[in-house]
């Protein structure tokens, strides 16, 4: 049987306004107000059903999930799940060369 290998946290919140700040040159409470307006904006986009794209990085968009009928396969029970939206990521082809190391 082959052992599952946890993935590591790469960076939270706090460490990520810790490096912003330092890129910047601007103080850690800048850089966290900045980061929330920033994700509240993106959020505020994403509600009013727009699709928020960054070049070079990817876009997000809201789909609709379809209604679905689930199977529980220890009772064999079928329960229908009601259709609801969900947040996408697609990542631009810049950003999938660079994690595949083809740009360096």
């Amino acid at each position: 049987m082959q052992k599952k290998i946890k993935p590591e946290i790469g960076m939270n919140n706090k460490e990520l306004t810790a490096e912003l700040s330092a890129r910047l040159g601007i103080t850690q409470a800048e850089t966290s107000a900045l980061s929330e307006e920033f994700v509240q904006t993106v959020t505020n986009e994403l509600i009013r059903g727009n699709t928020v794209h960054f070049q070079g990085f990817g876009t997000f968009e809201v789909r609709k999930k379809e209604e679905r009928v689930s199977v529980n396969p220890a009772t064999s029970k079928r329960t229908l799940i009601p259709p609801k939206l969900a947040v996408a990521f697609k990542m631009s082809n810049t950003l999938k060369d660079k994690i595949n190391n083809k740009e360096q």
